[in-house]
């Protein structure tokens, strides 16, 4: 059976959904058919020209990248530049381009577990969780010889999905009592006369963004003319996905050896792992974040680590950072990298492509010398 990319799409949408990136990211489709098969999936950091050779030597249907190619936005894909030209070079090789960029960082898992898996972290949490999805509750009244098709009914619409489980429900039976007046076309019942009914109470979870479709699924199957329902909304609580991770280490390691084990198994750059701190200093809880993370260095603190790696650190941040927190800088490719064999497994498993990981260091820095003083 041939793969399209549509459904390739489809999975890595469910893998990093397009609505949990930043507003200001641009993620997903950039160029290609949605219709046109797909065999090879080629994943890199970076959507460069360097890797774009990789894919037309490589005879790849499609490019999936962590970093997007537009992400200030254009208005001309003109191959006089190096990102028209990336756009033209995939389109002439008749290859696809797919970003997955904030939505890969938050996901769980995703580019920080990644990065945390490579320091055999226990017991991960997210340093700065996203909110929970909204949900609502449904509550509705049956007649019980109804109740499972009115539960297939707003299954099918999209209520009772929870994580791995479909079709979840609370069900209780009850009389249920009425009066049908003057106008009334009651199902069960007489004009005028005091009815009661056997009835299950059917009580179901919906994203809120589903709302509407299951409320007109409910009416549209439900016996009566007019349901007896209660629709409440459910406070939001965190989820499991956020930016950045938090975990213990197997055992306390001091903070030289901790930034040596971070040079050894990361991708080797010309940057290599730098460290702020007491070199002496025991790590016993590490925190880590893929990409630039300045921004979460009192969350780190917060979550009790006594170590924070991520890239892009600057001077003033890491000069003010938490007392007690030591810092550890990597590239920023470097810390992104691992994420790509993850979601090569998770795609390879959801489809039937074939995924190959670039090992192209696509790292801007190519050279560094060392303080003859250090």
């Amino acid at each position: 059976m041939t793969t399209s990319l549509s459904d390739v799409l489809e999975a890595l949408e469910g893998l990093y959904p397009a609505s949990t990136a930043e507003a200001w990211d641009a993620v997903g489709l950039v160029c290609g058919d949605p219709d046109a098969p797909v065999r090879r999936v080629l994943l890199a950091v970076d959507p460069v020209e360097a890797v774009v050779d990789q894919v037309v030597a490589g005879g790849f249907d499609l490019l999936l990248t962590h970093h997007p190619l537009y992400l200030r936005g254009t208005t001309s894909v003109a191959a006089t530049t190096p990102k028209g030209r990336v756009v033209h070079r995939l389109l002439t090789a008749g290859a696809a381009l797919h970003v997955a960029h904030t939505n890969a960082d938050v996901a769980d898992p995703g580019v920080s577990d990644a990065l945390a898996g490579l320091f055999d972290l226990r017991d991960l949490r997210p340093l700065a969780p996203s909110a929970g999805d909204a949900l609502d509750k449904l509550v509705m009244y049956v007649p019980n010889a109804d109740a499972e098709r009115l539960l297939d009914a707003v299954a099918a619409a999209g209520a009772g999905h929870v994580r791995d489980y479909e079709r979840c429900a609370w069900t209780t039976t009850g009389t249920g009592t009425f009066r049908p007046l003057d106008g009334a076309s009651p199902a069960v019942g007489r004009v005028g006369e005091v009815e009661r009914v056997d009835e299950t109470r059917l009580e179901v979870v919906l994203p809120r963004t589903r709302r509407e479709a299951v409320l007109r699924a409910m009416q549209d199957a439900h016996p009566y003319e007019e349901p007896a329902y209660d629709l409440l909304e459910l406070a939001t609580v965190v989820g499991t996905q956020g930016l950045g991770r938090v975990g213990d280490l197997p055992s306390p390691l001091p903070l030289r050896e901790l930034t040596e084990r971070a040079a050894a198994v990361l991708p080797a750059t010309a940057w290599g792992v730098r460290a702020a701190g007491d070199p002496d200093a025991l790590v016993s809880r590490l925190a880590v974040c893929g990409g630039s993370g300045d921004g979460l260095l009192r969350e780190a603190a917060r979550a009790g680590a006594q170590a924070y790696l991520t890239a892009d650190l600057r001077h003033h941040p890491v000069s003010e950072a938490p007392e007690g927190l030591a810092l550890l800088d990597a590239a920023h490719w470097a810390t992104e990298w691992p994420w790509l064999a993850d979601a090569a497994r998770r795609l390879a498993a959801a489809t039937s492509v074939e995924t190959v990981v670039s090992t192209l260091v696509t790292d801007p820095w190519t050279i560094s010398a060392r303080s003859p003083s250090a």
